[in-house]
């Protein structure tokens, strides 16, 4: 369905079409996400974290977690406190300097992603009816957007 339908409204030019489109997307995208993450106890940001954690493969500080989330949050210390009392993570002080804080992903929000992962193919849930072309074209545009 078309933008203009789905929001029954007209546009000053295709420029400002696209951009109500791509915030629009963007929470249709949010929500079905968020719905699939609440089977899991998690939020899409914590999710995020886990990820993040996984692909570092050692424990970082928690600055450079918040800078590497794709949504960033004044409130990430709070949502990395959650995923600990969830037992996901682990957090520890720099031996050098107690002001830093590292975290890293433990064995438990390992075997999590793990299960998302698969539920995630097997529920198709990131299927968004873009051919692999398209989505590399749509990719190359948004790069391309932001600068």
């Amino acid at each position: 369905m078309k933008i203009e339908d789905v929001i029954n409204s007209t546009f000053k030019n295709t420029t400002h079409k696209a951009l109500v489109n791509i915030r629009y997307t963007s929470n249709f995208l949010t929500q079905r996400q968020n719905l699939f993450m609440k089977n899991y106890d998690l939020t899409m940001p914590q999710f995020n974290i886990l990820r993040i954690l996984r692909g570092a493969k050692k424990a970082l500080a928690v600055n450079v977690v918040k800078d590497r989330m794709i949504e960033k949050s004044p409130n990430t210390t709070r949502l990395m406190d959650k995923l600990i009392e969830k037992g996901l993570i682990n957090r520890m002080r720099c031996s050098d300097d107690r002001r830093i804080v590292f975290v890293e992903i433990a064995e438990k929000g390992l075997e999590t992603l793990l299960h998302i992962d698969g539920q995630i193919v097997e529920n198709d849930i990131f299927n968004v009816n873009l051919t692999e072309e398209e989505s590399l074209l749509l990719s190359d545009l948004l790069d391309k957007l932001r600068g």
